[in-house]
């Protein structure tokens, strides 16, 4: 099993405390040397942790002032839209992909729906296992129209995040989303690849990614999360 960086385990340390309300909100943050000193680790370690806590909204650094805990519960920002490889790597998470596979298939009637085209006509199923820190947290099932992305199983094994390859290889370029999330229950195959019990928390997202010429990606995707729904429009990248 990989090794959980220093830095990570100051960070869930903080964050475990800031929801404990140990650091209540509205309260100051113990400085960068006392930090250093409460978990006896240097001064880049613990910034790394200040800066994905701050990332994630549960703290804002403030000139003169210090480091002030914010009401986490309802600062949670979405905005342009971005993949779930890329939102794990910008919290720190060394991001890997455990088993993909592509295949060009009949689009099923809900898929085909969701990109407007007829059922039946072909799609890129791209099945993929995400790692983070060593550890199976997403299932990710990506259907795309093969028109602008000619011989895409060629480069099967090439990325980790889809959103980024599409971009650099095909020139791709994401316009809106539309995404619906919801808590469901892992089945006995989830439980199987995710390292999960059976019944235990999902979060389901289900996004619909458009270029200038209308729908183009299809998504959905099984996460390792709480439990919780709610639907965002997003607009950009």
């Amino acid at each position: 099993m990989a090794r959980i960086p220093v830095y990570r385990t100051v960070y869930h340390d903080l964050k475990a405390s800031i929801k404990d309300g140990i650091y209540p909100v509205g309260t100051l943050l113990p400085t960068e040397p006392e930090l250093e000193k409460q978990f006896g680790v240097s001064r880049v370690t613990v910034r790394k942790a200040v800066s994905l806590l701050a990332a994630e909204g549960y703290i804002k650094a403030t000139q003169g002032k210090g480091t002030v805990v914010l009401p986490f519960a309802t600062t949670q920002k979405l905005g342009g839209i971005t993949s779930i490889t890329e939102t794990l790597m910008e919290r720190g998470f060394n991001v890997t992909t455990q088993d993909a596979y592509v295949e060009l298939i009949p689009a099923p009637a809900s898929v085909a729906i969701e990109l407007q085209i007829k059922e039946g006509e072909p799609v890129y199923c791209l099945q993929r296992v995400q790692c983070a820190d060593g550890s199976p947290c997403a299932l990710m099932i990506n259907y795309l129209r093969p028109n602008l992305v000619p011989d895409l199983e060629k480069h099967i094994g090439t990325f980790t995040g889809l959103y980024t390859f599409l971009e650099e290889h095909y020139h791709i370029v994401f316009v809106e989303a539309v995404e619906r999330l919801s808590a469901i229950a892992a089945n006995f195959t989830d439980a199987q690849i995710l390292r999960i019990k059976v019944g235990y928390p999902l979060l389901c997202s289900k996004r619909t990614c458009s270029t200038t010429t209308g729908p183009f990606e299809y998504s959905i995707n099984k996460l390792v999360a709480d439990k919780y729904e709610y639907s965002v429009h997003l607009h950009g990248r």
